[in-house]
């Protein structure tokens, strides 16, 4: 067999690798010591604004109080995938709290937001045909979104990022077949918002089904709840904990539980994980968690005055330039990630600053101050 692909896969391994640090994209793993958002790194603090804790509920004492208590009651681990083992009472409080809060008939639960998107796209386009549903799908979806639609085997129409327009006119062009409309709420690396209302409003007019992913909308936008729209959420954000739940119309969630390989075919949440995520939506609803809320909004407005989302992008364009940036930041205390190709359009790559109402204010304040320095862009 001639040709000069490599065979062995030591050397194709090897090769791959290679191709990886030629294009200057190589990443390696960094630890962190401490419970955020001050943390240390190679034996000095930082402040690390790369984290999805918006609220800063991941070190909050009532969680972990939650935590303990479950791991002493329920032991640490579920054991096997709910429909084999069987769930823990925690598990069903946590989704009756989770359906209450999103204002849905029922939810369930998955072990990650990754995975719900997988789950429930997957089983909705199964149900109705693949053969016979076309799946719909913003630019700047996340990856669980994109590879969601992709392995649920349907046809996959991408419309231009919320154009609306777009969306309508490739809706009208596939009428008389079942339409499937995924959305993030909030998109992850611009830190902008959907127009969740009007896109509820055309997926109602065309017949489509609405799933819309509020991973990161802790400052909204809020999601319209008619009978045809399916949210995704995460615990692993907002609510300081891990996992990910689909929150919907009963029939939906029995669906979903029965056809959802992402959720058939792995383990549950831990009980440990649950009782934190029940902890959370808890304190979440109450006075503390509107108050956390606004001081978020308010870590902001410092940074950014009129941004939507505590996701805030500074694009630099050049890869390099990026990582240099976010390399200097680091050995001034302050961890922000880069994001570059793939993750990004090549000549987009940014520093991703993540605001959490853990924050002190002064840090927020530093921290613009130093990237406008470092870009000569002021940013306030």
């Amino acid at each position: 067999m001639s040709g000069s692909l490599p065979t062995d896969w030591d050397d194709v391994v090897a090769a791959a690798n290679a191709g990886t640090r030629d294009a200057g994209q190589w990443r390696s793993l960094r630890t962190l010591s401490g419970p955020g958002p001050l943390l240390t790194f190679e034996g000095r603090d930082v402040v690390s604004f790369s984290s999805n804790d918006y609220l800063g509920l991941a070190s909050h004492p009532t969680l972990i109080a939650a935590a303990q208590q479950a791991a002493a009651e329920f032991g640490t681990g579920s054991g096997a995938s709910r429909l084999v083992v069987g769930g823990r009472p925690i598990h069903d409080r946590l989704e009756a709290a989770l359906a209450a809060w999103k204002g849905t008939e029922a939810a369930v639960t998955f072990p990650s937001g990754f995975a719900a998107n997988l789950g429930a796209i997957g089983a909705l386009v199964a149900a109705a045909g693949r053969d016979r549903t076309v799946v719909f799908s913003d630019e700047l979806n996340h990856a669980s979104i994109i590879d969601g639609a992709r392995l649920s085997r349907a046809r996959v129409e991408v419309y231009r990022h919320v154009d609306l327009d777009d969306l309508a006119q490739r809706l009208a062009e596939h009428a008389g077949q079942r339409c499937l409309v995924a959305s993030d709420a909030v998109f992850s690396m611009d830190g902008d918002v959907a127009p969740v209302a009007e896109l509820a409003e055309l997926c109602a007019h065309h017949g489509a089904l609405l799933v819309l992913d509020e991973a990161h909308a802790v400052l909204g936008p809020d999601t319209p709840r008619p009978g045809r729209t399916v949210v995704v959420g995460t615990m692993s954000k907002a609510l300081g904990s891990v996992g990910g739940f689909v929150a919907a119309p009963r029939p939906i969630v029995d669906l979903i539980v029965n056809r959802a390989r992402s959720l058939i075919f792995t383990t549950a949440p831990s009980p440990v994980d649950a009782a934190a995520a029940l902890a959370a939506v808890g304190l979440v609803r109450g006075d503390e968690g509107q108050h956390l809320t606004e001081r978020l909004r308010a870590n902001v407005a410092l940074f950014r005055p009129g941004h939507p989302s505590p996701i805030v992008p500074v694009v630099v364009g050049d890869e390099r330039r990026a990582v240099g940036i976010s390399n200097a930041l680091l050995e001034a205390g302050y961890l922000v990630a880069a994001i570059r190709p793939p993750t990004v359009a090549p000549g987009t790559s940014r520093l991703r600053v993540a605001i959490s109402a853990a924050h002190e204010p002064s840090d927020v304040i530093e921290l613009r101050d130093r990237i406008t320095e470092l870009t000569g862009v002021p940013h306030g």
